[in-house]
């Protein structure tokens, strides 16, 4: 009986079962890849962040969120804020 592995008479042998199972590897590693970076919308790791990920609204903003400041705090620093560089964009004054 041949098989594709028959090694007998000069064939591949076993180990040319294994080739499904490492491209196989190869092309789950990859999607996982992708997965991590580019299409969760992150853009990768060379993605530099933008002016607007850095402005002191946002900073502001995440430092509230995370506790640091109360909320009296963050409004009287948001007026500051709003008065030296003005909000554009949603809910905010043009």
């Amino acid at each position: 009986m041949q098989t594709l592995a028959h090694f007998g008479d000069g064939g591949p042998g076993p180990w040319i079962l294994l080739f499904p199972l490492i491209w196989a590897a190869v092309v789950i590693g990859g999607i996982t890849l992708l997965r991590r970076t580019v299409w969760r919308g992150r853009g990768g790791p060379w993605r530099r962040p933008t002016v607007e990920d850095n402005s002191p609204i946002t900073v502001l903003g995440h430092r509230f969120a995370s506790g640091e400041i109360d909320e009296e705090e963050y409004w009287r620093r948001l007026s500051v804020l709003d008065e030296q560089f003005g909000r554009t964009g949603k809910g905010g004054a043009v």
